[in-house]
């Protein structure tokens, strides 16, 4: 697979835009007419996890319902419209020499994409390989095997009416944990690899691979409600970071609280949490506020939970809120809901995230969101790409040297 996806991305790159388009849009229309058949192999995918004990979180992520395919359709298609960064020369200017210097976007190559659940990375990782010029091997998490075939051969049969070759995406059809080891170690055939899932199959990847990684380890996500919040927009935020989905990383997982507006806001916001069915995990005056509030233990303030679990703490003000997200955030979303400008501005300025946000849910953080069409992954490292990784983060770019029988003297 590593020999015909290095032969696949050579043809990839020098594909017109036209064409990746016209593949992108065949892929779509694939999806529509075998809409019938990925519902029945997914199906088959989610009985067999309810059989085998998936928690609701992993079978939330599992499920592929006519929204979600639809939701897949729609990302081909914002794929094919936005920009083809492949060729793409920037910064050409003149040097005193003669010559003229500047920087082209070029694929990465070949990408290894490792995930769990979620059939839908099947289509986002494929559209944004292809239409940035990249051939993919896609490793699903077993669970997913069936709906992530059955996607495959929609994929396929894009790809040739394109005319161009079905090795460019590949989905590992296998359940042997070995075909990770495999993928994470050819460095002569794989250019970068992005893992998506649990805690442990990234650190696996991280720890094991000889390629590059793109990756985010933990999504510890905090919402802060300043004392200068507007609290009617406080409560529909901090309700929707939490409840909106909880198996997704930007869901948050720590809720902050200025001291001055907690009284205000917390009763209210516990009743729609427990409506939704949300246990509570406290500081000591969160559970003075709310005597229901189960207490919070030291490692509840950097636990991704990943269910319907959140941790609240009241803080003095921002300062105490930045001190708590220094100290255990993890780097991914962060947000801030404030009527004052200046705080604002100072919560961008000295929150490290790859998101940092103003009056605005976690949930945002999200490349369909962002305009990217899709993401291959979200990456709290800082080299390369931060943040959702779309289209501009699959290229990497090299210097052009543009002459006329310049020689150096």
């Amino acid at each position: 697979m590593g020999r015909a996806a290095r032969a696949a991305a050579r043809q990839i790159a020098a594909a017109d835009t036209s064409v990746k388009n016209r593949a992108l849009k065949a892929i779509a229309g694939e999806l529509k007419s075998q809409r019938a058949l990925l519902m029945a192999a997914n199906a088959l995918d989610m009985q067999a996890g309810r059989e085998h004990g998936l928690d609701a979180a992993l079978l939330d992520r599992l499920e592929l319902n006519d929204a979600r395919i639809e939701d897949m359709i729609e990302g081909l298609v914002q794929v094919a419209d936005l920009p083809d960064p492949v060729g793409e020369i920037k910064d050409l200017r003149y040097r005193p020499s003669g010559i003229q210097v500047g920087k082209m976007r070029v694929p990465l190559g070949v990408v290894g994409i490792i995930y769990e659940s979620r059939p839908n990375v099947t289509i986002d990782a494929a559209s944004l390989c292809l239409k940035s010029g990249n051939a993919t091997i896609l490793r699903g998490g077993s669970e997913a095997l069936r709906s992530n075939k059955a996607i495959a051969v929609c994929i396929a049969a894009g790809l040739r009416a394109a005319g161009l070759p079905e090795t460019a995406v590949q989905v590992v059809d296998t359940r042997d944990r070995a075909a990770v080891g495999a993928l994470i170690t050819m460095p002569e055939y794989v250019d970068v690899i992005v893992p998506r899932g649990g805690t442990g199959l990234i650190e696996r990847v991280s720890r094991e691979a000889r390629v590059p990684v793109i990756k985010h380890l933990h999504g510890v996500c905090h919402v802060y409600i300043d004392d200068r919040a507007d609290l009617q927009k406080a409560f529909d935020i901090a309700l929707n970071a939490k409840t909106h989905r909880y198996g997704v990383c930007n869901a948050m997982e720590t809720l902050l609280v200025a001291e001055a507006v907690a009284v205000d806001i917390l009763p209210r916001l516990a009743r729609a949490y427990e409506e939704k069915g949300v246990e509570l995990r406290g500081c000591a005056r969160t559970q003075e506020i709310l005597p229901s509030c189960n207490a919070a233990r030291e490692e509840d303030w950097s636990e991704e939970y990943l269910a319907p679990i959140l941790a609240i703490r009241v803080v003095a003000g921002m300062d105490s809120a930045i001190e708590h997200i220094v100290r255990y955030g993890s780097g991914h979303t962060e947000a801030i809901v404030t009527r004052d400008y200046s705080r604002g501005r100072r919560f961008l300025s000295e929150v490290d995230a790859s998101s940092v946000m103003i009056n605005a849910s976690t949930r945002f953080a999200d490349g369909f969101e962002y305009g990217l069409g899709a993401e291959i992954g979200i990456s709290t490292d800082k080299i390369h790409a931060r943040g959702p990784v779309g289209l501009e983060g699959l290229t990497s770019q090299k210097w052009i040297v543009l002459g006329d029988g310049h020689i150096r003297q």
